[in-house]
């Protein structure tokens, strides 16, 4: 089968090789920020609901684990938008742990929906939970992550305290930089007191590496970097270290479907496809070519790298 809605394994220095359950199924988000490496958002939105079946997803992931591929090390909730969204989280976390044993279930969420009891409830459930603070500074705020109307920075900063105290799994804490935007002292003495409070399990501080939204969007020099991680008290050993490439990958019509669902939803060179999904660098380049023949992907260059990535729907 296609898939829509499972996409992966893709490699994250967090969570190793992830799994990706993609909730939205079109570019669905509390938030339209300028880095985002998904593209811009199509519905700006708070409303929670089935954007994507949990029947849907759970039905895909029983087909991948289907294909006897080497197990991934995380299942991760995420995709084209705020996962948080779905009015089916909490169905499609258990039933992931329950189709895909093993592997612990992580979120990624940029916070925002923190604020409403229902949601840290149901993200109670998870074992791993990713959220991101880009910046306390409500100016900051709207330039950088362009929220929806209905969004205050303060609301959601106590949203995630209050998560944090009844969450007893890892919370892996990120902060994005873009020069600019969000890089003032203002906003590091704010996220510096607030890492205190929070106390996440790590606390990660990057900036762009791929292509954003916005072509203004830009990384900040590795001296803001550095300083910025260490005021944060960042630079923990990675939660999981990548897997080496499997010794039975998938390949042909395969490879391309995995590639192609892979790529709708971030970014990534050939080099990081063959690692993640396990399969010969040589084989991912035939189906990456393969499909930018077909028009179902893109190419772009990039800080002196080749991405690729699926087509703007728009």
């Amino acid at each position: 089968m296609a898939f829509k809605y499972v996409f992966g394994p893709v490699l994250s220095s967090r969570l190793g090789r992830s799994l990706g359950l993609d909730l939205l199924g079109a570019k669905t988000c509390t938030l339209n920020c300028v880095y985002c490496e998904v593209g811009a958002t199509r519905n700006l939105t708070l409303e929670r609901a089935a954007y994507v079946q949990a029947r849907a997803i759970l039905d895909e992931l029983s087909a991948w684990k289907g294909l006897d591929l080497d197990r991934p090390d995380h299942i991760t909730l995420g995709g084209m938008g705020e996962p948080t969204l779905n009015s089916g989280l909490a169905e499609v976390v258990a039933g992931a742990r329950g189709v895909l044993p093993g592997p612990p279930v992580a979120v990624l969420t940029n916070s925002t929906l923190m604020t409403d009891p229902a949601v840290r409830r149901e993200l109670n459930l998870a074992d791993v939970v990713l959220p991101s603070m880009d910046t306390l500074v409500e100016s900051e705020f709207k330039a950088l992550n362009r929220p929806h109307p209905g969004l205050d920075i303060q609301d959601v900063a106590r949203g995630l305290l209050l998560f944090r105290q009844g969450f007893s799994g890892r919370l892996f804490l990120e902060v994005l930089l873009a020069e600019g935007f969000n890089d003032s002292e203002q906003n590091l003495a704010l996220l510096r007191d607030y890492c205190r409070e929070l106390r996440p399990d790590r606390v990660d501080v990057v900036t762009l590496s791929r292509p954003g939204t916005m072509a203004k969007a830009k990384a900040v020099g590795p001296e803001t970097l550095g300083r910025w991680r260490e005021a944060l008290a960042a630079g923990q050993a990675p939660a999981g270290a990548a897997a080496a490439p499997a010794a039975h990958g998938p390949s042909g019509e395969r490879l391309r479907e995995l590639i192609s669902a892979s790529l709708a939803r971030r970014p990534q060179t050939v080099l990081q496809l063959a690692a993640a999904l396990g399969a010969r660098e040589s084989l991912v380049q035939l189906a990456v070519d393969e499909l930018l023949r077909q028009g179902e992907i893109v190419s772009s260059t990039d800080q002196g790298r080749t991405w690729y990535r699926g087509p703007d729907p728009g």
